[in-house]
Formats: structure tokens, C-alpha cells, sequence
């Protein structure tokens, strides 16, 4: 329990937590909860089964320029259901058939500048329940991305939607997750269907997950995942791994994994990964190394680089000003990183400083400085749409950013940000506005966000502009309308997702959703419609 007042940028707790799990600007503390009180005085009810039902229909009309045959005003028409049982009061049994996520916001488009793939978080409902259970060393695919390079082995989002995030039909699916004693289980099993425009062939995913509690916050667990069709290779790939997170005194924490992919053909598939934490409040230390071999294969998970070992170091120091009334913290920062491929080639080196002013109000002012270098041992296409390629070679650049933070306390809110300095042999330039939050009343809140990137190489000058609002209106505490509007000059789209949910009775809804793409390569005419996409769906609750 805590109260949070954020006009001070101050979290109260009923019980004495460590000042080093506050986290960001304190709110991390509440998932402390070893050190939070003890509720006493109440009795649990008579321990029972609870089957829920949720059956749905859903309607819709689609226009798609791009398919083959055309579609133009298509209607369909679709009806499934999801059942939840609980076995035990902390063992939960889930089914699914012939799931349909039409209702989900899309996502927010990112432009991406690296030669790397782009992360993008889960918003599937039945895929973020319980989602916690198969998190596996240390790395996270939820809602708030993932940590660095350290590959995350199960990835979501890898059932259901193919490459470009086209979706996949999933025909049915099971999960079974919760707590049995000191031990955390999670099993899923899920069947797709096969999609004709991707070329996706029909699927079956399964992952076991285990894990065990041990001495006062540790942890020891396994994990095994499968891909019944392996996109790399002919037959299945599977993946099977064993971490362990140790929690020490209060600020202290070890994790490391050993994990191995088995696909036909790949030898070199093994990655593993020990990572010292020190998270105190005035110091902060972390030590890492990681390996991922050129082979390593997790299909049912999310790889952001392969074939390289890395070597980390990070140092803060961070006092708190308590004679100031104006600034309550000051940050200073190093970190350096190290990456050679497993053939010893050095591929990246960065080193980078930052100082950061954290104020009573929550506002926070950051410099940082950054020291990089990048080997392509082939050319990175960074702009394929207006073929501009950089060619093999080693590159040396160094840039400032300035941010400035506005705490949520204020009626606008978020981050601006200003970047300058070199990039693979040429200049870059950034601004961008991250986190927006404009509350216009207690019922309509806008979400801006943009980013602008000014890039000019000896191999060609380009520009690349992306801006995002989210609107929501929140008609009553059951009944709400978002839309999310998306220009991104990088693939020359101009996107709209406009959602209504109405929460009619406990547990059931109805959505309304209308989806619009647009192309914007010529300028001189109105934006042509590529696709749209208009959605009714309903869905009950049933409790027995």
C-alpha cells in the first residue's frame, strides 16, 4: 500500500521499503512486495472452481488495395470463444478458439537508423496475462520493452502475426499458469492457421515454463519452447534454457541464463550471459557479459543482433541533495560497451557519460555524451527508399543530446530531446518529443509525440519526419474513445486507429474500430487509401 502525491514527486509506503527499490522517481517500490506488510484479519472464501465463458461475435468490412484478388468493401463475419478455469485458487487454465485481436490499438511506428531490428511490445490481452511467469534472464517483451541486447526467448508477438505484422489466424489454444507451492508454471500450446499473402504455413507453438523461489527473493527456473515449422531450416526448432536470479541484502542482484536452440543445419547455437547488478541509491555498479552465438536460433523469441560477445561496465553516482530545496538528486554516469563478433572482430565500442539534475518538482535536465565506433562488414541500406547504402568499413563518431523531463504532475508533460553530432562518416541531427501528455480535462488527454531526424552523409542527404497523437475521450469510467493518428515519412503512410470500448456489464464489451492506411509519396495530390477497415465486436461473460 502507498499514497503518491505527485504534485511533490513523493511516494509514501505503509511499510519501510529501501530507498534503492524506489526505481524511477520512487514507483517502483510497490513491486517490492517482500517487504510489504502482512494483511491480517481476513478469511479467504471456501476455495471453489471458477469456469468463465466469453463467447464473441464480430463483423467487419475491408478494402485493401494490395491483395491479390483486390478487396473492396469486403464484409466478414467471425464468432469464438475464451474459457478460464480455476483449478486452484492460484493455478489458472485458459482456452482459446479462434482468437481475434481486431479490438487491439495498433502499434506506434518507430523510425529505425541502426541495422538492427526494431522492437515492437505486446498488446494482445491473452498474451500479456500472466505474462510475467515466462520472463527468462533477466530480459522482458511486455508492454515496456526489452533490456538491451540480451535476446528474450519467449516473444509473443511471434504467434499470431508474421513478419510486417500481418496477422495470422489463430485457430485454438491453451494455457495453464499460477503458482503450485514455491514453484511459478506456465505452459501455453497454441495452433495458427496458415496466411496466404505472407506465405506463413500453418504453426504450432509451445512453451513450458518453471520456476522456483528460493532463500528470500531468488530465483531458479527452465524454460523450453518449440516452433513445429522453423523459418530458418526444414522440420521444428526448439529452444530450452536454464537462469537463476539471486537477490542479496537489498540493492544486490545476480542474474545469468545457458540456453541452446536446436535447428537443423545451425551448430554454433549456444548464448549465455552473467550479469552483476549493484542498485543502491547514492552508487549504482553493473558488470555484464554476454554471448550469442552465430547460430543461436530462438524462434519463438526476439534476437536484436546475433554472433557476438559483449562486454559491459556501468558506474553511477547519484547523491541526494537534502539542504536544497529546489533539486532533490544529481546523477553521474558512465558506461562503457564492448561487442566483437565470436571470430574476435571488434563490431562495436561505445563509451558514454551523462549528468542529470532530478528537481523537487519531478523535472528532470539530462546531458549525455556519447563515444562510438561501428564496423559493417556489408553495406547498411538506412534508407532504402531513397537508395542511400553506407558502405563496408569502420567508423568512428562521437554526439551530445540534451533532454529535458516535465514531471507528471504537469498538465504537459514528457520529454524533448535535441541530439547533434557524427553518424557513420557524415552528421545527424534529431529533435523529438517522447512521453507527450497534454491534459486538456479530467476527460480528454492528448499523447503527442515526434521525431525528426536530419542525416547527411557523403553518400546522400535525406530527412526522415514521424509524428504520432493519441487522443482518448473517456465518456464514463466503463466507456471510452481513442484515436491514434501515425505520419511516418520513412515508408510515406499516414495512419489512423480510432477505437470505441464500452464495458456494458462487468467482464463484458463491445468495441467499434475503424482502421485507415494512406500513402503520402505524392505530395501534390490528397494521400491515396491503401487499406481500411471497419469492426463491430461483441463479446459476453458468462461465471458458473
Amino acid at each position: 500500500m502507498r499514497r503518491s502525491v505527485r504534485r511533490r514527486n513523493e511516494w509514501t509506503y505503509l511499510t519501510r521499503i529501501p530507498i534503492s527499490a524506489g526505481g524511477g522517481r520512487g514507483a517502483a517500490g510497490i513491486f517490492r512486495v517482500s517487504a510489504a506488510a502482512t494483511l491480517v484479519g481476513l478469511e479467504p472464501p471456501a476455495a471453489s472452481r471458477v469456469l468463465e465463458v466469453k463467447p464473441y461475435a464480430i463483423g467487419g468490412v475491408t478494402t485493401d488495395r494490395h491483395s491479390v484478388p483486390i478487396r473492396d468493401n469486403e464484409g466478414s463475419a467471425a464468432a469464438g470463444a475464451d474459457v478460464k478455469l480455476g483449478i486452484t485458487q492460484n493455478l489458472t487454465a485458459d482456452f482459446t478458439y479462434n482468437t481475434d485481436f481486431a479490438q487491439v490499438e495498433v502499434d506506434e511506428q518507430q523510425v529505425n537508423l541502426t541495422r538492427f531490428s526494431l522492437f515492437f511490445p505486446e498488446k494482445r490481452e491473452f498474451f500479456l496475462e500472466n505474462q510475467g511467469v515466462f520472463t527468462f534472464g533477466g530480459a522482458q517483451a511486455g508492454p515496456f520493452g526489452t533490456q538491451g541486447e540480451t535476446p528474450v526467448l519467449f516473444y509473443s508477438r511471434r504467434i499470431g502475426l508474421a513478419e510486417g505484422g500481418r496477422e495470422v489466424p489463430i485457430d485454438a489454444g491453451a494455457r495453464l499458469s499460477g503458482r503450485v507451492g514455491a514453484f511459478s508454471v506456465g505452459m501455453l500450446n497454441i495452433q495458427t492457421d496458415d496466411e496466404a499473402v505472407s506465405g506463413t504455413p500453418a504453426t504450432n507453438f509451445s512453451v513450458v515454463r518453471l520456476k522456483r523461489d528460493i532463500l528470500r527473493r531468488s530465483s531458479v527456473g527452465a524454460l523450453y519452447t518449440r516452433r513445429s515449422v522453423s523459418r530458418r531450416s526444414l522440420g521444428s526448432s526448439e529452444t530450452y534454457g536454464l537462469d537463476a536470479q539471486l537477490g542479496f541484502y537489498d540493492a544486490l542482484t545476480i542474474n545469468t541464463y545457458w540456453a541452446r536452440t536446436d535447428t537443423l543445419g545451425l551448430e554454433d547455437d549456444v548464448s549465455y550471459r552473467a550479469q552483476l547488478d549493484y542498485e543502491g541509491d547514492r552508487y549504482g555498479v553493473q558488470v555484464e557479459r554476454l554471448v550469442v552465438g552465430d547460430d543461436f536460433n530462438p524462434e519463438v523469441g526476439f534476437l536484436r543482433r546475433d554472433d557476438f560477445e559483449q562486454s559491459r561496465g556501468y558506474f553511477r553516482f547519484s547523491p541526494r541533495l537534502h539542504g536544497s530545496p529546489v533539486i532533490r538528486r544529481l546523477f553521474w554516469e558512465g558506461r562503457f560497451d564492448h561487442y566483437t563478433t565470436r571470430a574476435g572482430i571488434l563490431e562495436t565500442r561505445q563509451a558514454q557519460g551523462r549528468f542529470a539534475v532530478e528537481f523537487e518538482s519531478s523535472d528532470e535536465i539530462d546531458v549525455t555524451y556519447t563515444r562510438s565506433y561501428e564496423f559493417l562488414d556489408e553495406p547498411f541500406h538506412i534508407a532504402r527508399n531513397l537508395g542511400v547504402a553506407i558502405p563496408i568499413g569502420g567508423y568512428d563518431f562521437d554526439d551530445v543530446r540534451v533532454a529535458v523531463t516535465l514531471g507528471p504532475q504537469h498538465r504537459l508533460a514528457g520529454q524533448i530531446a535535441v541530439q547533434r553530432g557524427g553518424f557513420f562518416g557524415g552528421e545527424r541531427t534529431s529533435l523529438d518529443l517522447m512521453r507527450g501528455s497534454f491534459q486538456i480535462s479530467r476527460r480528454l488527454q492528448l499523447e503527442p509525440g515526434v521525431s525528426f531526424n536530419w542525416i547527411d552523409l557523403p553518400q546522400g542527404r535525406f530527412r526522415t519526419d514521424l509524428a504520432t497523437t493519441r487522443t482518448t475521450f473517456t465518456f464514463t469510467p466503463l466507456m471510452f474513445v481513442s484515436a491514434l493518428v501515425q505520419y511516418n515519412s520513412s515508408n510515406n503512410s499516414l495512419g489512423a486507429n480510432v477505437r470505441m470500448r464500452w464495458e456494458y456489464q462487468p467482464g463484458s464489451e463491445l468495441f467499434v474500430v475503424y482502421n485507415e492506411q494512406r500513402d503520402t509519396l505524392l505530395p501534390q495530390r490528397f494521400p491515396e487509401r491503401e487499406n481500411r477497415t471497419f469492426v463491430v465486436k461483441f463479446n459476453r461473460l458468462f461465471r458458473f
